[in-house]
């Protein structure tokens, strides 16, 4: 199995593309909805997530990569909820707005425009690609 792709998205105002920079190594924490916790379940270590400020910028900024599979998130108390660690690779050389996503014809069935609330999506490799196309 090859590697997966991922989108995580945060808030600025509570984990920034920075704080995660400044960090290096963090676990992805906070995660209350149960598909965005299956997805993390399904996260394997190598796996890269595209790093998504949401609220007021709506933009996709850097990349991470997965280093630590899930485990349980240590900010649950019901203990249903999981982290995984994951490592600041890169920010992209221009960020991808979510008006730039929905403007393109191969991202129309991206998680993102389909299902705006969820915090952690899977992409395919196609979607990755085109992304990454557009920052450049």
């Amino acid at each position: 199995m090859g590697i997966n792709y991922w989108l995580l998205k945060s808030e600025p105002s509570t984990w920034s593309w920075d704080d995660q920079v400044k960090s290096k190594i963090d676990m992805w924490d906070g995660v209350r909805n149960y598909q965005a916790r299956n997805n993390l379940i399904k996260m394997k270590k190598k796996d890269l997530c595209f790093f998504y400020h949401s609220v007021s910028e709506k933009s996709i900024v850097g990349i991470v990569e997965v280093v630590k599979e899930h485990y349980a998130d240590p900010t649950d108390k019901k203990n249903k909820f999981v982290v995984v660690d994951v490592k600041a690779l890169k920010k992209l050389k221009n960020p991808v707005s979510l008006e730039k996503i929905k403007k393109n014809t191969k991202l129309k069935n991206i998680a993102l425009i389909k299902q705006s609330r969820l915090s952690v999506m899977p992409l395919r490799k196609l979607e990755w690609d085109e992304v990454l196309k557009l920052s450049e």
